[in-house]
């Protein structure tokens, strides 16, 4: 199976790398994602036999203020790659987030229940799942959540320097979600393109790590991980403003799926054990 990423130096595209070198990925040097065209006419050109797209605009603060251009790269490209790869027959595969819904209650988050994003980077997220739903080819738009891995910059990066810096920390306890590690990620779509191209039913899917946790917590597991001392204390997500509003409720519920193709949620506490193996080699 040949494929065509974009994408090259985010966190799955790194691990894209990693598990199919001989993709052929397109970074932003091969594939301005500011120019919906350009991306549409290298697939247009490709002789891949699927098309993951693991690039978009993820700086979700910043996105508050430049949101036609966050729309631009998360929204229409998506599209217009989307239709590109349908005219060639080709299954299109799309990374979505949690972010496009509202976060109330605590109850995991079905494939089909109704959007409502909070903030414009889940808006940008949301009119990428409508085009490529509307562009009507074979698709995957697989949402997950809380991304980490030992590339770019991420919380997991971040609570380690940190921890290595300070004797205690605050953290957010109260916004619930699963951690996915970006390896697990990339394994997903690699599996799932397969079973595209061998023309099983795509659709709108969740895959986000497992068990369920905090921030907080999330960060108390990667103190005791990295055998670092710091201690982690509870705050509430309104003792930490930030320009983009945050779901409180991220989980997601990923049993479709499992069932679709074989694929369970990972165990997050396992791949951090991955992630702080690669920070230190």
């Amino acid at each position: 199976m040949k494929l065509l990423v974009f994408g090259k130096t985010g966190q799955v595209a790194r691990e894209l790398q990693r598990l199919v070198p001989d993709a052929t990925f397109l970074g932003r040097g091969q594939a301005d994602l500011l120019n919906p065209a350009a991306c549409a006419e290298a697939i247009a050109a490709t002789e891949a036999d699927a098309i993951i797209n693991a690039a978009a605009w993820t700086a979700v603060d910043k996105a508050e203020t430049e949101e036609a251009a966050a729309t631009v790269v998360n929204g229409e490209t998506p599209a217009a790659m989307a239709r590109a790869a349908a005219a060639k027959g080709l299954p299109f595969l799309h990374i979505s987030t949690d972010y496009v819904f509202d976060g109330q209650g605590d109850l995991p988050f079905q494939p089909d229940d109704p959007t409502a994003p909070l903030n414009a980077y889940g808006r940008s997220k949301l009119a990428g799942e409508i085009g490529v739903r509307d562009a009507d080819g074979p698709h995957l738009i697989l949402r997950t959540s809380w991304v980490v891995s030992a590339h770019g910059a991420n919380f997991v990066k971040t609570m380690l320097r940190l921890g290595r810096e300070r004797d205690s920390l605050t953290v957010v306890a109260d916004q619930i979600g699963g951690p996915t590690p970006a390896a697990a990620i990339a394994r997903a779509l690699v599996e799932a393109a397969s079973s595209l191209v061998d023309g099983a039913e795509g659709g709108t899917h969740h895959l986000s790590g497992l068990p369920d946790t905090s921030w907080a917590d999330l960060a108390r597991e990667i103190m005791a991980q990295a055998a670092l001392p710091c201690r982690i204390d509870d705050i509430p997500t309104s003792a930490y403003p930030t320009p983009a509003r945050r779901p409180l409720n991220s989980r997601l519920d990923c049993s479709l799926f499992d069932a679709t193709f074989g694929i369970p949620r990972p165990d997050w506490r396992a791949g951090l054990s991955d992630i702080l193996k690669d920070l230190t080699q």
